[in-house]
């Protein structure tokens, strides 16, 4: 599991046709990927399972935990991303709940646009 950052911080300034704001690119692929938003209320789990293709969870809001294919628990919180292998072992729970954009696809490679916390 790897842990990045994808908040205004990390982002850059987008100032071409008169606009004013910050983008922080996250992934672009050829291949089709699947992108859906998940919403884990208080004490939320995403239960232990197997990634069948890459995959990348974005925290929108909230916080909560994850875990890769060595079990530890590691702190997550809006503006943060983990990023499992495919048939990489993941878990996500939540205490207070959090909101999450998650995309798999067969060729992220997160390390191309977002940086690691």
């Amino acid at each position: 599991m790897k842990i990045f950052k994808f908040d205004a911080g990390v982002g850059q300034p987008i100032t071409m046709y008169d606009s004013n704001f910050i983008m922080s690119r996250i992934a672009m692929t050829e291949k089709p990927a699947r992108i859906g938003c998940m919403y884990l209320r208080n004490n939320g789990v995403v239960g232990y399972h197997e990634a069948t293709v890459p995959q990348l969870l974005l925290i929108v809001s909230g916080e909560g935990w994850v875990s890769g294919k060595e079990g530890e628990k590691t702190h997550i919180t809006q503006g943060e991303a983990a990023f499992w292998e495919r048939g990489e072992g993941h878990e996500t729970t939540t205490d207070s709940g959090l909101t999450a954009i998650v995309i798999e696809s067969e060729e992220l490679e997160p390390e191309r646009f977002l940086k690691r916390r």
